[in-house]
């Protein structure tokens, strides 16, 4: 008897092991596989300002803390620039990390190594235009990702140089880095100013591993979006937002996943993320991502195993024939370690991340999915998955999704822009694949808690 429920048990159990060693590898802002709403039920990390008595900037203050570059004990020039000792870091590192984000070819400290620029594919993207608006809106949410920074940023920033820095911005929240975070997102900000473009640095005490997870991590969201919210007037009808994970990126990542929101007429793209829990890579956010069938991305049984992980789209054989040829395919949600989306979501029609509405027992769900959920409840259900871009989240593996699934130069020299496009599905899938927990997975009606409220 005790060997029968030990087999039943095992399943369950390594499914749990995988989900909290990814969470354990990663940042504290990233989506984790294993769903949990209850606070007790969250992983607990240092409050580094109590615990290490770390002063902190006042974070009431988005200029101080954009100000604040650590504590003055030592300096050295950079470019120009006296770099001061940070809260944790030495000048002369926080030098060699600013240096290898603005330079992509440094190659001093490790990144993801990168193809050269098809500038040609994505030139329609540069605003050409004079103005003062606000064309491409970079998102983070950071948390102890010193490591990535240059490969991350470095990309990012070279994606602003291509667009033209004067119409493009970025914001970043950072919360609780023991690693040195802050101090290099600090210290970059006169760097990202002098390009031209706007830099929005805020670092935040909100702890996601006490209390009402999912909602922080949707304050986390909408605060990073606060600094386009706040100048409504340099929004147009063209503005994306680019809202990126911890992940290892290249820049024609970023741009792909632009190019497709407007060559296939999407308000939504994601990219598709992996991790390595084993020898192969296996599809990170299965928790958050619904295909346009409303079903996972591939199957979880009862017993939680992740046993079929292998086999994506293993009951939407439409979405399974553009997913194999690496075309773009639409789904209900996502969100896969990056997306880019239409500004006037925000702006227009009010969409804010959020939790789910346990009055009305709503699916309790990732507020990246309640996000996809909206925006179809606004019949704005162009929500597309660019299977090009695939994205993991450490330089040593993020080389490895590279090898094995290619970079997105590999694969769009041997598509044509017809076969990209496709029709989109206006209407969502009547049920959707609700799962608190995996061994706890039901379907629901799409706009189960919305059909009410709208009249």
């Amino acid at each position: 008897m005790r060997r029968k429920l030990w087999l039943l048990a095992a399943p369950v159990a390594l499914s749990l092991f995988l989900a909290l060693s990814l969470y354990f590898g990663g940042d504290q802002f990233r989506r984790i596989p294993l769903p949990s709403f209850a606070g007790d039920r969250s992983i607990s990390t240092t409050n580094l300002a109590q615990d290490a008595n770390i002063t902190r900037p006042d974070v009431g203050n988005i200029t101080q803390a954009q100000d604040a570059g650590g504590i003055a004990n030592s300096s050295q020039p950079l470019e120009g620039h006296v770099v001061k000792d940070g809260i944790i870091l030495k000048a002369a590192i926080i030098t060699s990390y600013v240096n290898a984000i603005m330079d992509s070819e440094s190659h001093k400290l490790s990144r993801l190594e990168c193809p050269e620029l098809n500038s040609t594919r994505y030139s329609n993207l540069k605003a050409s235009d004079e103005g003062s608006s606000v064309e491409y809106f970079f998102a983070l949410d950071l948390r102890q990702c010193l490591a990535l920074l240059p490969t991350l940023l470095g990309s990012i920033l070279e994606a602003i140089r291509f667009l033209g820095p004067e119409r493009c911005a970025l914001s970043i929240v950072e919360g609780h880095s023991p690693d040195g975070t802050y101090d290099i997102l600090a210290a970059i900000k006169r760097n990202v100013e002098e390009l031209g473009a706007g830099y929005y640095f805020h670092p935040s005490r909100i702890d996601t591993s006490k209390g009402d997870r999912i909602q922080k991590l949707a304050e986390l969201r909408n605060m990073a979006l606060k600094p386009l919210l706040d100048q409504p007037d340099r929004v147009t009808n063209t503005t994306t937002v680019l809202f990126l994970n911890d992940v290892a990126i290249c820049t024609e990542d970023i741009l792909e996943l632009l190019y497709q929101r407007y060559s296939i007429g999407a308000t939504m793209t994601c990219a598709m993320d992996w991790t390595y829990a084993g020898r192969d890579p296996t599809f990170y956010d299965v928790w958050v991502a619904r295909g346009i069938n409303g079903d996972s991305f591939f199957e979880i049984p009862s017993d939680g195993n992740w046993d079929s992980a292998w086999n994506l789209f293993w009951n939407a054989a439409e979405t399974h024939s553009r997913f194999s040829r690496a075309l773009p395919f639409q789904a209900f949600s996502c969100w896969n370690g990056a997306v880019t989306f239409a500004a006037s979501l925000l702006t227009k029609e009010g969409l804010r991340f959020r939790r789910a509405n346990r009055e009305k027992d709503e699916c309790e769900q990732g507020e990246p999915q309640l996000f996809c959920k909206d925006m179809w409840f606004r019949g704005l259900g162009k929500i597309a998955v660019i299977p090009t871009v695939n994205l993991e989240y450490s330089v040593e593996k993020g080389k490895m999704i590279k090898e094995a699934k290619g970079f997105v130069s590999d694969h769009v020299t041997k598509q044509r822009q017809s076969d990209e496009r496709f029709e989109w599905a206006v209407q969502p899938p009547a049920r959707v694949k609700c799962m608190p927990t995996w061994d706890h997975q039901f379907w629901k009606a799409w706009n189960q808690s919305l059909a009410r409220r709208r009249k």
